[in-house]
């Protein structure tokens, strides 16, 4: 068995291996146009004053229950 034959051959595989690691994360980089055909989300929804004043009186409610069964 000849070992720089086989050691020539091993690094003939690996040259072959590294080629197609190459072309294989070549296809994981994303387009930055492509990435941009899905909207983007939205941060939260405000509230307009109805609502705000709903969610004062609401929790106003509540403290007051708290306060009362404290004491």
């Amino acid at each position: 068995m000849d070992l720089y034959k086989t050691i020539h051959e091993l690094y003939a595989e690996k040259q072959k291996l590294d080629r197609t690691i190459a072309a294989l994360e070549g296809l994981l980089i994303v387009d930055p146009a492509a990435d941009q055909q899905w909207p983007k989300r939205r941060g939260r929804k405000s509230m307009d004053a109805a609502e705000r004043r709903q969610v004062s009186e609401r929790m106003k409610k509540y403290w007051a229950s708290r306060r009362a069964k404290r004491q």
